[in-house]
């Protein structure tokens, strides 16, 4: 009986230290964690620059190692720690931390595939829970929310830009010809789209004066239609923005970091003593 409360407190520690970070230990976890992602990521950029890995080469594939067998040893605490495993293995974190920890061991079968590791970039998304960034949620949400809605009158407007980059880049080919550059209509209508963007790479520019004529028009449509879909983006956001004032929904935001066990949901109010979710009892200090 003694054996199995040791277990269950043990469990519950390491639970509490992986997938919390309102106690000191579980934020200390989480920071530590986010410097050797960080470092992980510097070694496999350092060891792409040839003269680099030629010179430090045992050094970067030996720390690589070491992170590696450390990911490999999280990952499974993380694992055991659970109620349910396969809830975490096949979660939106989980499918992360295992696809940062594999490629160092592919790379043993297969040349090439080391550069994989940078995928632990993604893992640096644990720094909202860290930081507590979820009061900034909501006015994400609102963004997404305008870009859903002016979804439709974005794609009518890009639709119109690829006509009309279309018809200028024809134009430019009758205009110009294969001696300027403009060998045929695709051509022509990349740089169309280069100059209405306001990139201008300079691959291509119009030689005669009428083209440049045209070029000129181009290039002030360009400034023009880079401010619309601000702007329509911007009134839908408006909108969205006002009409969530307007519900009654609880805008309270909830900074508690607490993870339940059996199903890992992290959306708990503060000083919940239950999981809303799965109504598992949550672990306190």
């Amino acid at each position: 009986m003694s054996t199995q409360k040791s277990n269950k407190s043990w469990k519950t520690k390491l639970h509490e230290i992986i997938y919390e970070a309102d106690t000191p230990s579980g934020k200390l976890f989480d920071i530590v964690l986010l410097i050797v992602i960080i470092a992980s990521i510097i070694l496999v950029m350092l060891e792409s620059v040839e003269w680099i890995d030629k010179k430090y080469h045992d050094f970067l594939n030996i720390s690589e190692w070491v992170i590696t067998i450390l990911f490999s040893i999280e990952y499974i605490a993380r694992i055991i720690t659970v109620k349910k495993p396969l809830k975490y293995i096949t979660s939106f974190y989980g499918i992360i931390d295992l696809l940062s920890t594999i490629p160092k061991y592919i790379s043993i079968l297969f040349a090439g595939t080391h550069a994989l590791v940078a995928l632990r970039a993604l893992r640096l998304l644990r720094i909202f829970r860290i930081l507590k960034l979820a009061r900034y949620l909501g006015a994400s949400n609102t963004l997404v929310q305008a870009l859903k809605s002016s979804r439709a009158k974005i794609a009518v407007f890009l639709f119109a830009v690829i006509i009309l980059s279309v018809i200028l880049g024809t134009i430019m080919y009758l205009i110009e010809g294969e001696e300027h550059g403009f060998d045929n209509i695709p051509k022509s209508v990349y740089w169309c789209i280069v100059t209405l963007t306001t990139v201008g790479y300079g691959d291509i520019a119009p030689q005669t004066p009428l083209g440049q004529f045209i070029a000129s028009i181009v290039m002030i449509l360009g400034y023009g239609i880079i401010a619309v879909p601000t702007g329509i983006v911007s009134a839908e956001y408006t909108m969205q923005h006002k009409s969530d004032k307007d519900a009654d929904d609880d805008k309270t935001v909830h900074l508690n970091s607490q993870s339940c066990s059996n199903c890992l949901n992290e959306k708990h109010q503060d000083g919940a003593d239950f999981c809303l979710k799965c109504g598992n009892e949550l672990h306190h200090d």
